[in-house]
């Protein structure tokens, strides 16, 4: 009998206990940053790889040099102040910045279409092909998510592996850090239905933790310690991740094929979107996206990255090489790494894996945050985790182009506190010319003035050859897609397209400021001490109230009145020039308003504006997905009353879980304790739900013994209830 038999008959029998298979452990030590391993694969690189590579550096430096030399033009460089030359550094920064994401896309609109198999799953991946001596794990970890649509997401993908007939080389395995019982209480409910649901296509494992210590990295570390030695590969996925069946298969192929080949990042594309702001960034991704990725590609070469989901990964050799360590200090710069994934890519090519891109493959999917608001909260946390690799870059043994991708995660949050910088200076020079008289004799004995330079032609054809760096990309990415069949169908033709694509680029004009300023604060947060937390992140649609906008934005429109005023009074026409970046700022708290709005979304969805293709030709996967989700049972809200009314839902909250960790001897877990006590005094179920603390209410959840007490509780409102 083959020992991966996809039936939920099948794992119970070979001794599964609280949900989860028997163990296979692997061993997974956290690696020495210090410690250059002597096993290192050298980093060779192919000739395409060496000339997107020379495209690179050859755009960057060129544009930069120029930009520069210009600048200098703009101002005397003999007589030039602090504040000048302050203004010129910041300038070269930026600018440079601009210059390497478009030499990027240059790079990977030079590299050719691959053959299948090298860098990116082919679209026409056949089963037969499929070696019968692997076994995948679809690995999701969640956080007090909604478990209604992340089954709905795994069961949709099941029965597509099922419609290709190889289901059977792929397992479920729901990895949960949840820390509301409630929440907790509906996973189990949603995954005991899933296994109902998919008892003769797949087995499907859950396993919460008691401790969820170090957040994802150390969920899926602890995943791989304890059962990883099952499992050949493991696909992770967000919570709002989809990847279609081919795409599933074909990755599993590619990483059969190279032996070496460590992790194969696939390139997802946004789905979903409903609001303004969600479809905004949607569109963006549809058409930008493929060529950024493509770009990164080209030059990444075997020392790829790996964005922490829709990936395949080697499960033994993340084991050996991708353990994480503690970094040494207080928060936010020390403890656990967040942003673990950047990192796990560059320990696994310093172990002599490969990480490639795979950037056409398609049938790769996620979600966006709904509004400007959500993504403020989600970039706080980004902002730590990539600030955090301050302290990795400069990790022993890691390829330059690993090293470069740390960097770029760093400058990517850095870039807006520079470019603030960079306009608070130009807004003091302003001043100072305004308010201060110039020098014109600065030496002794000198018989002619010294005129002040300030070549404003020249400072004009500097901004616009500037404008024309900041939009190559665009210009790549609308040639691209208008070279689409599928995406000029989809965005409404090509006026539909460049109409989308200009009002992308003016919205995106107006949000750019926003973002700068909450940016810039995150990352002065970050300096400052203060670790990010960790919350759960809102996926679904939600409408922005006019009071969250205002108090989340008011500074915003505050700041940018108040210096409207005062550079109207110094000189108007500099407020003509600076109006774009105040604009933004001004109307922050209706853009704001205005992002998390599904009616906007869906108007201009309806005259084919920011329209992607995806809704026009919905991918089978995501329509069976929401089939799923609008044909669920409902959950419950209060997860202990339902357990204590509903037997079988208790039976499967304690069958389907691991048992709670026992407590060291002599130090007994005071809330269980107290849980215990409460449920004793308690004469109602009405009565217990109001004392318990959110706590208690988990060590109820985690305790057959407390959950049987529970249950024999009658209700308040029953005849013959005493107080």
């Amino acid at each position: 009998m083959d020992r991966h038999v996809n039936s939920a008959v099948a794992y119970q029998q070979a001794g599964a206990i609280g949900g989860m298979p028997p163990e296979s452990r692997l061993d997974m030590p956290p690696q020495d940053l210090r410690y250059k391993p002597s096993h290192r694969t050298r980093e060779r690189s192919t000739a395409a790889v060496l000339f997107a590579r020379f495209i690179l550096v050859a755009t960057t430096l060129g544009v930069s040099t120029y930009g520069i030399y210009q600048m200098l033009q703009v101002v005397r460089f003999a007589s030039m102040t602090l504040l000048q030359g302050l203004m010129i550094f910041f300038f070269a920064v930026s600018l440079g910045w601009i210059a390497f994401a478009a030499g990027s896309v240059l790079a990977g609109a030079s590299k050719r279409r691959y053959p299948a198999g090298r860098d990116s799953p082919a679209r026409d991946s056949q089963p037969g092909a499929f070696p019968d001596v692997s076994l995948t794990a679809l690995v999701m970890p969640i956080y007090n998510e909604d478990p209604v649509r992340t089954t709905a997401a795994l069961q949709a993908m099941a029965e597509a592996l099922k419609g290709i007939e190889v289901n059977h080389r792929f397992e479920i395995v729901v990895l949960s850090d949840s820390t509301n019982a409630d929440s907790w209480i509906r996973e189990t409910a949603a995954i005991h239905r899933l296994r109902a649901s998919l008892i003769s296509v797949m087995p499907v494992w859950y396993r919460r933790r008691w401790q969820n210590v170090a957040r994802k990295s150390g969920n899926l570390e602890d995943f791989v310690t304890r059962w990883g030695g099952r499992f050949d590969h493991m696909i992770v996925l967000d919570a709002d991740s989809l990847i279609d069946a081919p795409t599933l298969l074909k990755l599993v192929q590619v990483m059969q094929a190279d032996p070496a080949l460590g992790i194969l990042q696939t390139a997802p594309q946004l789905i979903g979107a409903r609001t303004f702001f969600g479809r905004l960034q949607q569109f963006a991704a549809v058409v930008y996206g493929p060529v950024i990725a493509r770009g990164l590609a080209a030059w990444s070469g075997d020392s790829g990255n790996y964005w922490g989901h829709n990936a395949i990964i080697r499960v033994r050799a993340f084991a050996e090489n991708c353990g994480l360590p503690t970094l040494k200090g207080r928060k936010p710069f020390g403890g656990h790494i967040l942003s673990h994934d950047f990192v796990e890519a560059a320990l696994m090519r310093r172990g002599g894996w490969k990480v490639r891109m795979a950037t056409e493959c398609g049938g790769s999917w996620e979600e966006s945050p709904p509004s400007l608001i959500d993504v403020a909260i989600r970039d706080r946390r980004w902002a730590q985790g990539n600030l955090q690799h301050m302290k990795i870059v400069g990790t022993a043994g890691l390829s330059f182009t690993s090293r470069l991708h740390l960097g770029i995660g760093i400058m990517s949050y850095l870039s807006s506190p520079l470019w603030l910088l960079m306009l608070a200076i130009g807004f003091a020079l302003a001043i100072q010319s305004q308010l201060i008289r110039p020098e014109y004799f600065s030496h002794d004995f000198q018989l002619f003035p010294t005129w002040p330079r300030f070549n404003v032609e020249l400072m004009m054809a500097l901004f616009w050859f500037s404008m024309v760096v900041l939009m190559i990309p665009k210009m790549i990415g609308l040639v691209r897609a208008l070279l689409s069949a599928r995406i000029r169908r989809g965005g409404g033709g090509v006026i539909g397209v460049v109409a989308s694509l200009v009002l992308e680029s003016v919205l995106s004009a107006l949000y750019a400021p926003i973002l700068m300023l909450v940016q810039s604060r995150h990352v002065f947060e970050v300096f400052m001490g203060r670790d990010s937390g960790w919350k759960p992140q809102r996926r679904d649609g939600g409408s922005t109230s006019w009071s969250d906008a205002w108090h989340f934005h008011k500074r915003h429109m505050l700041l940018s009145s108040m210096t409207a005023a005062i550079i109207y009074f110094l000189s108007p026409t500099l407020l003509a020039w600076v109006s774009p970046a105040l604009l933004g700022l001004l109307l922050a708290v209706p853009l704001s308003r205005a992002s998390g709005s599904e009616s906007l979304g869906l108007a201009l969805s309806r005259i084919a504006l920011l329209r992607t293709p995806e809704e026009v030709e919905r991918p089978a996967l995501m329509a069976r997905r929401n089939e799923l989700i609008a044909s669920a049972q409902e959950l419950p809200e209060d997860g202990l009353r339902y357990l204590a009314r509903n037997r079988e839902a208790r039976l499967a909250q304690i069958d389907g879980n691991l048992a709670r960790p026992a407590d060291p001897r002599g130090r007994p877990d005071p809330n269980a304790l107290t849980a215990e006590q409460k449920l004793i005094d308690a004469r109602s179920l009405e009565e217990v739900l109001g004392w318990l603390t959110p706590i208690e209410r988990v060590e109820v959840a985690a305790d057959a013994r407390l959950l049987n007490q529970l249950a024999l509780l009658p209700d308040a409102q029953q005849p013959g209830f005493l107080v």
